[in-house]
């Protein structure tokens, strides 16, 4: 499964409060991202979050359309909470009070994939 990494530029000093930003987050009910279509674009695996100095990264492990997985996740009522929370701490802001601002803030911070490897999963 694919993964992309979105940064965030913190200001320094405040990772804690940051790391407390992300504390009480809930994943939505279902992993599934719709398409415009109502049919299934792909899904969300897992998330996470990293964080030092002024840089918090946050993984995505996704499949289907990547497009559809940042509309999906700039609609979400948590990430958008989360975005809210996070404003006092940007040192630039963000775009991301509508869906559509959140999906070119998703895009234009994406850090660039060299490689990704993983051994095939298997179900127990």
């Amino acid at each position: 499964m694919p993964f992309v990494a979105i940064t965030y530029d913190i200001k320094s000093g405040h990772e804690d409060e940051v790391a407390e930003v992300f504390q009480n987050f809930q994943r939505p009910k279902s992993p599934v991202v719709p398409g415009a279509d109502g049919g299934q674009a792909g899904r969300i695996l897992a998330t996470a979050v990293f964080i030092r100095d002024g840089l918090l990264v946050r993984f995505i492990e996704y499949e289907g359309d990547l497009d559809a997985v940042a509309r999906h996740m700039g609609a979400q009522p948590g990430v958008r909470e989360v975005e809210r929370k996070l404003k006092p701490y940007l040192n630039a802001p963000r775009d991301t009070d509508t869906v559509d601002g959140f999906v070119r803030t998703f895009k234009k911070s994406m850090l660039r994939s060299v490689t990704q490897l993983s051994v095939p999963r298997q179900m127990a």
